[in-house]
């Protein structure tokens, strides 16, 4: 279950800052920030229903999944493969939050 929030929680958060950066960086509409703002709410909300005794370790677990899932966003949104040291650098922060989860409660 907390892999299914963290991966919904990762879209809404790569979705809400890439909403900021099209404002911001690609020239998009000032209105791109609304569904960005709505985004990032949403993200932060999904990841208090992850069941953690403290904070910090729900949001570092989180941080393995965030970036392979950044990865994937550039491979798939921006059209950007992600090379061999992106491919070893995410699996590397997706073992070290596997093993963040798995002593939870401990």
């Amino acid at each position: 279950m907390s892999y299914a929030v963290y991966a919904a929680a990762a879209l809404a958060e790569i979705a809400g800052c890439y909403a900021f950066w099209a404002w911001l960086r690609l020239g998009r509409s000032a209105l791109w920030a609304l569904p960005g703002t709505v985004s990032l709410i949403a993200f932060a909300g999904l990841l208090t229903l992850v069941e953690s005794e403290a904070a910090g370790r729900t949001f570092a677990a989180y941080g393995g999944i965030y970036i392979c899932a950044s990865l994937l966003w550039m491979w798939l949104a921006e059209g950007q493969r992600p090379d061999m040291r992106d491919g070893l650098g995410g699996a590397i922060c997706l073992a070290g939050a596997a093993l963040i989860l798995s002593g939870r409660g401990r």
